[in-house]
């Protein structure tokens, strides 16, 4: 058959050896063979046509088989674990259908617990570690601002330093006769100035000024952030904190008793 390209092939193993799913249909003979060649039915005929319909029923069935584990497939592959709030919901909702007290129950916490389920949800939080590294991240963005704020405050801090010196200096730069105290301002202005220019004979006031509103203006946006991430920070301390106590609680009710243990 190959020599003739042919796609069938000969294999003289069973169906079941070869782990082919179908029924095998059985030797006509020559004598049934002519008879069915010439139209008539012969038993042995009607069996193998019923085979045939078997087997094409268990292809069917076979195909069905494979796309539906197919689509399991691809529904265990889409389907998404539950969520740290999911848990969480779970065992609230739980504890008020067995009517187990618990204080988030009362009407005064509803609010509470609202407030720590929708954290965990608008954060996307999955577990307690992911928990543990959102608080851990909102405490380090508090003290990168910290840090920015202090460098921000130790440049306008020079900055005023500075326009301050250059204002001293150009109020007393064109007066004629200067009074003892003014000359010592004027000098001293004149000095730091010279410290700071660098050589350069131009003062930069307006540019020191400029940097001065714009550092004014990113140190009270900074500022802001500061203050509300505060609130956030001691807020999710709060609910972390929470979250621990209902899931060492739930674990403490799903674990036997030693007593019980013991007994068993």
């Amino acid at each position: 058959m190959e020599k003739q390209n042919h796609a069938e092939r000969i294999d003289h193993r069973s169906y079941e050896r070869q782990g082919i799913e179908q029924i095998p249909t059985v030797h006509l003979g020559v004598a049934a063979f002519q008879m069915e060649k010439r139209g008539i039915r012969t038993e042995r005929g009607n069996m193998n046509r019923q085979i045939e319909v078997t087997n094409q029923r268990l292809r069917q069935l076979k195909a069905r088989i494979s796309k539906l584990q197919n689509w399991l497939k691809e529904e265990m592959e889409n389907t998404e674990p539950p969520t740290l709030a999911d848990v969480i919901q779970n065992i609230l909702s739980r504890r008020e259908q067995t009517g187990k007290s618990d204080r988030y129950q009362a009407i005064g916490n509803l609010k509470a617990a609202a407030k720590m389920l929708n954290f965990l949800q608008q954060n996307q939080i999955m577990d307690m570690a992911g928990l543990d590294e959102k608080f851990k991240s909102m405490i380090g963005e508090q003290i990168d601002i910290r840090d920015e704020l202090k460098l921000i405050d130790r440049r306008m801090a020079t900055l005023k330093k500075h326009i301050g010196q250059a204002d001293m200096y150009l109020k007393y730069k064109g007066k004629k006769a200067l009074t003892d105290s003014e000359q010592t301002l004027f000098t001293a202005a004149n000095n730091y100035l010279k410290g700071v220019m660098n050589g350069k004979t131009t003062l930069p006031t307006k540019a020191w000024k400029a940097e001065y509103a714009k550092l004014t203006a990113e140190r009270k946006t900074l500022n802001q952030r500061y203050v509300a991430l505060k609130d956030e920070v001691r807020e999710a301390e709060q609910i972390r904190k929470s979250v621990y106590s209902i899931l060492r609680q739930e674990q403490r009710e799903q674990q036997p008793h030693r007593a019980q243990d013991v007994e068993l």
